[in-house]
């Protein structure tokens, strides 16, 4: 009869303990952090980023009507890359930048492709808008 009152007592008690516990979503305790931009130095280069990174099509109105482009070296339509691009990639972190802040190199997530060091080599023309981009990944 002990071991009984003694089971029981352990199960009631064991049941008001896990009764008492109240979970929290990670989604609630987790915030969205805002990338660092500030080693890009070129203010227009950080102006294009700022719209990559928010898939806004204001990223368009920094280049020319028909920039080139190129991707790892193959000439690519800068249109039609990021008609599939915008708003599906992006930097996860800015690492280095060069050529007065034209240059940037930082981890990529790619879309479905996945994460990798890359490179953005803007080419700004006299008027301030680019008329080259190119993108590829890095080493370094």
């Amino acid at each position: 009869m002990n071991n009984r009152w003694l089971l029981v007592s352990l199960c009631v008690s064991l049941c008001v303990t896990l009764c008492g516990q109240t979970r929290t979503s990670s989604s609630s305790t987790e915030h969205q952090q805002t990338m660092d931009l500030s080693k890009i130095t070129n203010d227009t280069v950080k102006k294009a980023v700022e719209a990559l990174q928010a898939g806004d099509k204001a990223w368009y109105t920094f280049f020319t009507a028909n920039p080139a482009m190129t991707d790892d070296g193959t000439k690519v339509d800068f249109n039609d890359f990021f008609s599939n691009a915008l708003g599906k990639e992006k930097f996860l972190s800015i690492d280095k930048v060069e050529n007065d802040g034209k240059e940037v190199y930082g981890k990529f997530q790619a879309g479905s492709w996945g994460i990798f060091k890359v490179f953005f080599k803007f080419h700004q023309n006299a008027q301030g808008k680019f008329d080259r981009l190119d993108i590829g990944q890095a080493r370094y």
